[in-house]
């Protein structure tokens, strides 16, 4: 568990299981302010790589070791923009994805990020 991620009582942040390391969908939910990091696709959707990349260097990993990314958004119109801060976050060798509509509708919440990533080899 890490403070730099948001967290709950009702899941865990990441599970590592041997050298995987399986990390719970996280939304935009900036973990010092307890806020989403602003109202756009492209704020959220960069709050929620960083907090699963925090989860993931809590659990000794790092975005290099990603396999395996899925996104929910909850308004597929945003795409285009969820697309743009993804690939900066991700700029080359991009782990396999799966981009679908978020099922529940969560106040302002535009993303939800999780990811599986494998630990050495």
């Amino acid at each position: 568990m890490t403070a730099n991620a948001p967290s709950s009582s009702l899941y865990s942040q990441g599970v590592k299981v041997g050298s995987t390391v399986y990390v719970s969908g996280m939304t935009g939910v900036d973990p010092a302010t307890s806020e989403l990091a602003g109202p756009t696709i492209e704020q959220q959707t960069t709050q929620a790589l960083r907090n699963c990349e925090a989860i993931l260097r809590a659990g000794g990993g790092s975005l290099d070791d990603v396999v395996q990314v899925t996104v929910l958004l909850a308004h597929p119109d945003d795409f285009a923009g969820m697309n743009e801060s993804y690939a900066t976050i991700f700029p080359s060798e991009q782990p396999t994805r799966a981009v679908t509509k978020l099922g529940v509708d969560l106040p302002n919440v535009l993303v939800s990020v999780m990811m599986t990533a494998h630990l050495g080899d």
